[in-house]
C-alpha cells in the first residue's frame, strides 16, 4: 500500500509539473500579446493627436477628415484598453493544411489535413499553433498573435470533435485573470494520434474545458461563453444572416448566449450593412441586467441595443404585470379592433378647446392631447356640434348632423386617423362651399377656380375655423386613447362584441393604475401606428445677428449636419434596424410580436425560442403574428439539443412537469450528474420561515447564487420573507425567472405557480430549470405533499 501511495504522489508530481510548464509557455505568449497591445495603444494615441493638429489647417475638407480620424481612432483606443478577465481564452495545434492559403488574419484557411500529415506509424508534427481571443492581435510583422474568436480561422476551436477533428489535434482552454494565466484545460481531437510539437510530445493537461466551465459559480450577470462554445451552438452562430434563422432548444441549452454572441459575430462578419444597428429583444428587464455585460467583453458594444419588450416604446417603460385575465384580453389579436375603434372613437371626445357651437375658447377644459399617465380627472366637453364662420360676408353653419357626415367620410379613409386631418379640413371647406351657393357663380374654370381658392383663404384664416378644428378634430396621442379607454363605459361601447363584459371590466380598471405594464407598452405602440405622427415643419437655425442686419439670411443656406451628427441623431431616433433577434421569442403575444416586427421591416432576423417554456396562452394565434411580422422570408431552423445548465437530476425531475405540459415532448440530454438529487421540503410551521431556511441552507452549500422561486402574488411577500440574507439571493415572480440562471433554487409552491395561468405547467417548467447544482421545492397545503415532502405534481 506504502509503495502504491508513493508511486501515485509521484505521478501527481510529474502532472503538476507538466502543468506548470504548460501554464507558463501560455503566459509567455500572453506577455507578448500584451506588449504588442501597449505598442498599438500608443499608435491609437499618437493617430488622435495627429489627427487633431489637422484641424489646425482650418479647410473643411481638413476638419471632415479630423473628426473621421478622431472616431475612428477613439473606438479603436477604446476596444484595446479593455482588459478583459480572460481576454487570450483558447489554443488550437493544428495538422499541415491541404492548401497554404492565408486568410486575412494570416492564417491559414485549409480546413481539412493534407495527405500524409498523419504518418503511418499514427505520429504526426503540429505545424500550426493558433491562440483564440476577443480580438485579433497582429505582431509587427502582421503574423497572428491572437485570433479574433469570430474569425473563419477560430471556427475549428468550436467545430472540431473527435468525430470529426479536421486538424486540430489539441483544443486548449486558458483561464486567465488580468495579465495572470491561471490554468490550463485540454481537450484532445485525435487520441489515438501521438503528435508533436518542436520535436516534443505534446502534451495534455486537465479533464476537460467544458465540464470545467459548467462547475464555475454563477453571479447575478451572464458570463460570455465565449471560451466553450459547443460545435451545435457555434453553427447557429456563424449561421449566413439571409432571412430567418430560427432556433429552438430547450433549457440550459444556452439559447440566450448563442444569440447575444451571434450579434457580435455578424458585426464582426459585415460591420458596414449591420451599421444601422442590431435590436436583441428580451422578456424582462431582469433579463437585459442579466445579459448586458456580455457583448462588450466580446468586443463589441454601441452597435447592439439590448431591449426588454417592455422598453421597446421610447419614453415609457413597463413597471406593472397584468393578471393572466387582462394579458390574454391586451395581448390578443382582439384588441387589435378594439384600438382600431378607440383611436376614432376618441375624436368624438373633443379636444375640450371648443365650446359646442362654436370656436371660441372655454378656459379650464382638460385636453387629450395634454393627457399624460394620469387617470381622466375631469371629462372633457366633447367635440363641438356646430361650425359657424364668415366668409364673403355671409355667415355660414354646418350642424351636428353636417359634420357627423363629414366625419364619418374623413374617417372613411385608410390613412392613420392624425394624418387624416388634413382630408377632414379639407371635407369641411368643401360643405362650407356648398353651403356658400358661391359654387355656380362663375361657368368659366379659371375663374371658379380663383374664387374658390380665395374662399379657402378666407375661411382658413378665421380664428372660429382654426379654433374649431383644433376642437373638432384634434391632435391625438397613443397615451390619451388609453386613458379614454380607462372609462368602462366607453371601452364597452368600443369593444362590443369583442370582448366579454368581465374583460372589459378588468381592462378598464388595470388602464386606470399609475404605470404601465408590459401589453400597455405593445398597445402604445399599436395606437401609435394607428394614430400617425402628424409632420412636423422643420426648425430653422436661430438667426445669427449679422443676418438680421444685412439680410444675408435669404441667400446663405441652412447649414447641413454633420454625417457624424446624423448618425447619432439616427441613433436617437432609431425604430428600424439591420437586424433583429428576438430572445425568449415563445412568450410574445400577438401585439408584441406586431410592434417588434416594425422595428424589423427591412432586417434579418434570429428567433431564438422554446415552445415548452412559452407562458402565453395561445401559442398558435402568436404564431400566426411571428409569421406576419417575418413575413415571406425563408426560414433556416437549427435545434439545440444538449442541456448545459441542469444536472441530469434536475433536469429528470424537470421533465416530468413538461411531460405533463407538452405530452411527447422531448426534453435536452443533460451533459453531467453532480449525484445531489433533488431536495422536497413540506412546510411545517409558516411558508416565510421555511423558505427563509430553505435559502440560508443553500447559501452555505453553493458559492455563487441563490434564486427563490415563486408564484407571481408572492413576489413582493418573498422579498420580504428573505430580507437581511445578502446579495447573493434574489426572489422573483415566476414569469421573471425566464433566460436567468443561479446556483441554486427554492421553487415555492408548484401548485400555485401551475394554476396561475393557462400555461402555468409550461411556467412551472421553466422554474424548475434554473439551477445549475442544487434544487429545493417547497410544498404548501396546496400542493398536497407526501410523507417526504413531494407535491402531488412532481410524484410518479
Amino acid at each position: 500500500m506504502a509503495a502504491q501511495a508513493q508511486q501515485e504522489t509521484a505521478v501527481d508530481s510529474v502532472q503538476d509539473s507538466v502543468r506548470d510548464r504548460e501554464i507558463s509557455v501560455e503566459q509567455e505568449h500572453l506577455d507578448r500579446v500584451y506588449q504588442r497591445l501597449e505598442e498599438k495603444i500608443h499608435e491609437a494615441e499618437f493617430l488622435m493627436h495627429d489627427a487633431a493638429q489637422r484641424g489646425h489647417v482650418g479647410t473643411p475638407g481638413a476638419l471632415a477628415e479630423r473628426d473621421a480620424q478622431v472616431f475612428r481612432a477613439g473606438i479603436h483606443l477604446n476596444r484595446l484598453n479593455n482588459e478583459f478577465e480572460d481576454f487570450l481564452f483558447g489554443r488550437i495545434d493544428l495538422l499541415p493544411g491541404k492548401d497554404g492559403k492565408k486568410g486575412p488574419d494570416g492564417a491559414y484557411t485549409a480546413v481539412e489535413p493534407a495527405e500524409g500529415a498523419v504518418r503511418d506509424d499514427n505520429t504526426a508534427d503540429i505545424a500550426e499553433t493558433l491562440h483564440i481571443g476577443r480580438i485579433g492581435v497582429l505582431d509587427e510583422d502582421y503574423a497572428p498573435l491572437v485570433i479574433d474568436w469570430r474569425a473563419p480561422a477560430a471556427a475549428p476551436f468550436y467545430r472540431s470533435t473527435p468525430v470529426e477533428p479536421g486538424r486540430v489535434v489539441r483544443r486548449r482552454v486558458i483561464r486567465s485573470k488580468g495579465r495572470r494565466v491561471l490554468g490550463v484545460e485540454d481537450d484532445l481531437m485525435r487520441p489515438e494520434l501521438k503528435a508533436f510539437l518542436d520535436g516534443h510530445e505534446l502534451p495534455v493537461i486537465g479533464d476537460g474545458a467544458l465540464m470545467a466551465a459548467l462547475g464555475q459559480a454563477r453571479s447575478h450577470t451572464m458570463r460570455d461563453i465565449v471560451a466553450s462554445i459547443q460545435a451545435e451552438q457555434d453553427l447557429v452562430i456563424r449561421a449566413p444572416a439571409a432571412s430567418v434563422t430560427y432556433v429552438e432548444g430547450g433549457p440550459g441549452t444556452g439559447k440566450t448566449a448563442v444569440a447575444l454572441h451571434r450579434a457580435a459575430y455578424l458585426l464582426y462578419q459585415d460591420r458596414r450593412r449591420y451599421a444601422g444597428g442590431i435590436l436583441i429583444v428580451s422578456p424582462t428587464p431582469l433579463l437585459v441586467a442579466y445579459t448586458e455585460g456580455v457583448l462588450p467583453s466580446l468586443g463589441e458594444e454601441g452597435q447592439v441595443a439590448i431591449r426588454a419588450i417592455g422598453s421597446l416604446v421610447d419614453g415609457v417603460e413597463a413597471t406593472l404585470y397584468d393578471s393572466p385575465a387582462v394579458a390574454r384580453a391586451k395581448g390578443s389579436y382582439r384588441m387589435l379592433k378594439v384600438l382600431r375603434k378607440a383611436a376614432r372613437g376618441a375624436l368624438e371626445l373633443g379636444s375640450g378647446r371648443g365650446a359646442r357651437e362654436t370656436g371660441s375658447a372655454a378656459a379650464g377644459q382638460l385636453t387629450l392631447a395634454d393627457v399624460d399617465d394620469g387617470a381622466l380627472t375631469r371629462a372633457p366637453a366633447g367635440p363641438p356640434t356646430r361650425l359657424r364662420v364668415v366668409a364673403f360676408g355671409r355667415r355660414l353653419e354646418l350642424e351636428a348632423e353636417d359634420l357627423d357626415r363629414v366625419r364619418r367620410t374623413a374617417l372613411g379613409g385608410t390613412a392613420p386617423v392624425n394624418l387624416l386631418r388634413p382630408r377632414a379640413r379639407k371635407l369641411l371647406l368643401d360643405a362650407l362651399w356648398e353651403r356658400s351657393g358661391a359654387a355656380g357663380r362663375h361657368t368659366d374654370p379659371e375663374l371658379a377656380a380663383e374664387l374658390r381658392s380665395s374662399f379657402d383663404e378666407d375661411v382658413t384664416s378665421e380664428d372660429s375655423f382654426i379654433e374649431f378644428l383644433d376642437a373638432w378634430w384634434p391632435e391625438l396621442t397613443p397615451k390619451a386613447v388609453l386613458v379614454a379607454m380607462a372609462d368602462e363605459r366607453r371601452l364597452g361601447r368600443w369593444a362590443r362584441r369583442i370582448l366579454n363584459p368581465g374583460e372589459v371590466r378588468r381592462v378598464a380598471r388595470s388602464l386606470r393604475r399609475d404605470g404601465h405594464s408590459v401589453h400597455d407598452i405593445a398597445m402604445l405602440d399599436e395606437l401609435q401606428a394607428i394614430l400617425g405622427a402628424p409632420a412636423r415643419p422643420r426648425k430653422r437655425r436661430e438667426l445669427d445677428p449679422l443676418d438680421q442686419l444685412t439680410g444675408l439670411e435669404e441667400l446663405m443656406p441652412v447649414r447641413e449636419e454633420s454625417q457624424r451628427e446624423r448618425a447619432e441623431r439616427l441613433a436617437q431616433e432609431r425604430i428600424e434596424y439591420a437586424h433583429v433577434i428576438v430572445d425568449e421569442a415563445q412568450d410574445l403575444t400577438p401585439l408584441q410580436w406586431r410592434m417588434v416586427g416594425r422595428r424589423g421591416r427591412h432586417a434579418t432576423w434570429t428567433v431564438v425560442g422554446d415552445p415548452a417554456q412559452s407562458s402565453w396562452s395561445d401559442p398558435d394565434e402568436a404564431a400566426e403574428a411571428r409569421d406576419e411580422a417575418l413575413g415571406t422570408r425563408p426560414r433556416r431552423r437549427f435545434q439545440l439539443t444538449v442541456n448545459y445548465r441542469n444536472p441530469a437530476e434536475i433536469a429528470e425531475l424537470a421533465a416530468k412537469v413538461l411531460a405533463l405540459a407538452m405530452p411527447g415532448s422531448q426534453s435536452p440530454a443533460a451533459v453531467r450528474s453532480t449525484g445531489v438529487v433533488p431536495r422536497f421540503r413540506a412546510v411545517t410551521d409558516s411558508l416565510a420561515s421555511t423558505v427563509r431556511a430553505e435559502a440560508e441552507r443553500l447559501l452555505e452549500r453553493v458559492d455563487g447564487t441563490v434564486g427563490v422561486v415563486v408564484a407571481m402574488n408572492r413576489r413582493e411577500e418573498a422579498r420580504r420573507w428573505l430580507a437581511g440574507l445578502g446579495d447573493r439571493v434574489v426572489a422573483l415572480g415566476s414569469l421573471e425567472a425566464k433566460g436567468l440562471e443561479y446556483d441554486a433554487t427554492v421553487v415555492v409552491s408548484p401548485a400555485e405557480i401551475a394554476d396561475e395561468s393557462p400555461a402555468g405547467l409550461r411556467v412551472l417548467y421553466v422554474a424548475l430549470t434554473r439551477a445549475t447544482q442544487q434544487l429545493t421545492v417547497v410544498s404548501g397545503e396546496r400542493d398536497e405533499p407526501d410523507a417526504h415532502g413531494v407535491p402531488d405534481l412532481l410524484r410518479d
